[in-house]
C-alpha cells in the first residue's frame, strides 16, 4: 500500500523547531504542534537574498508547522490593513459598510491609488475596505484606523483575539519606517499568522462578515509576485502584502490546495540598510518551500 506524503508528515514531523532566537519583547509562547524537521532551505534563502527571513506555516489538516524566526519581531507595514478591516467588521453591524466617510486632499498618502479618485465624494466603509485590502491604499488604511478610534484600538482588537505580540502605534506613512529594533508597529510571523487564521478561517467574525473579508483577500491585486508566485497554479490564495524601508517585504495568507485543508502562511523579511533593494522572489521561494514540504 502506498502511504501518502501528508500521512508521513503527520506522523513524523516531531523534531524541535529550527529557528533563530526570538527578539526581546516577543511574548508568543513556543508551539507544541508538530514541526518540520529542517529549515536549511530557509537559511539558504537568507544567505541568497542577504535578508532576515521570518516564517510561520501551519497545515490546518495535520497540525504540522514550519517555523523560522517565527517569534522575532518584524514591521508589519501594510499587512495591518487586513486586520483593520476585520476590526471594523467586528465592531459594527453590516449596514456600517454603507456609511460614507469624507476626507480631504491633505489626508491623501503617497499610496492613494483609489482614494485619490474620490476626494470630492468620499467613500463608503465598504469601498475603503476594498481599497485598503485589495489595493493597499494607504489613505484607506488610515481612514479605517480613524473609524476604529486610532492605532491603539487595533492593538486592542489583536489582544481580544489572543494576540499578545502585534502592536499598532502609528498611522501611515510612519509605519513603513521599519527601523530595526523599533518595536512600534510590529508583530511576529507566528502571532500574525495565528491572528490571520482566526479572522479568515475561525470564528472571530460571523460567517457573512468573514466571507466579505475573505473575498477581498482572494482578490488582492498586490501579491502576484509573492506567495501567489510560489504556490502551484490552481491553489486559492487569500493574502495581504506589506512593504517598507530596510527591504521589508511581507505576505500573510491562507492558501487552499485542491482537495486538501488550507495552509496558514506568514512570511516576513527585512534587510540591514534603509535603502536596500526589494526582491519579491524571496517571498515566492519561501512559499514554494512550504508548499513542497507540507503538501
Amino acid at each position: 500500500m502506498r502511504i501518502g506524503r501528508r500521512t508521513i508528515l503527520g506522523a513524523l514531523l516531531t523534531a524541535p523547531v529550527v529557528a533563530a532566537c526570538g527578539s526581546a519583547g516577543s511574548s508568543a509562547p513556543p508551539t507544541s504542534a508538530p514541526v518540520a524537521p529542517s529549515n536549511d532551505r530557509l537559511v539558504e534563502l537568507e544567505r541568497k537574498f542577504d535578508a532576515r527571513l521570518g516564517l510561520y506555516a501551519l497545515d490546518t489538516g495535520t497540525g504540522a508547522t514550519i517555523a523560522h524566526r517565527a517569534d522575532e519581531r518584524f514591521a508589519f507595514c501594510s499587512t495591518f490593513k487586513a486586520l483593520a478591516a476585520a476590526a471594523v467588521l467586528h465592531r459594527n453591524p453590516l449596514p456600517h459598510l454603507d456609511e460614507v466617510i469624507t476626507y480631504t486632499e491633505s489626508d491623501l498618502m503617497k499610496s492613494a491609488v483609489i482614494t485619490g479618485q474620490h476626494v470630492d465624494t468620499g467613500m463608503t466603509i465598504r469601498e475603503l475596505c476594498e481599497a485598503a485590502v485589495r489595493y493597499s491604499d494607504g489613505t484607506a488604511g488610515n481612514l479605517l484606523l480613524r473609524d476604529l478610534g486610532g492605532p491603539a484600538e487595533l492593538t486592542a482588537y489583536a489582544r481580544s483575539l489572543g494576540d499578545a505580540v502585534t502592536r499598532m502605534d502609528r498611522f501611515e506613512p510612519d509605519i513603513v519606517e521599519a527601523t530595526p529594533g523599533d518595536p512600534r508597529d510590529t508583530t511576529s510571523p507566528r502571532a500574525f499568522g495565528a491572528t490571520f487564521q482566526k479572522i479568515v478561517l475561525g470564528d472571530a467574525l460571523p460567517a457573512e462578515k468573514r466571507a466579505f473579508l475573505r473575498g477581498l483577500l482572494e482578490r488582492n491585486t498586490t501579491g502576484a509576485q509573492r506567495i501567489r508566485a510560489g504556490v502551484p497554479q490552481g491553489w486559492t490564495v487569500a493574502d495581504k502584502t506589506g512593504t517598507g524601508d530596510y527591504g521589508t517585504l511581507n505576505d500573510i495568507a491562507v492558501v487552499w490546495p485542491p482537495n486538501a485543508p488550507p495552509l496558514v502562511l506568514a512570511i516576513m523579511s527585512s534587510k540591514a540598510t534603509k535603502d536596500a533593494e526589494y526582491d519579491q522572489a524571496l517571498i515566492a521561494e519561501a512559499a514554494a518551500h512550504v508548499a513542497a514540504t507540507l503538501i
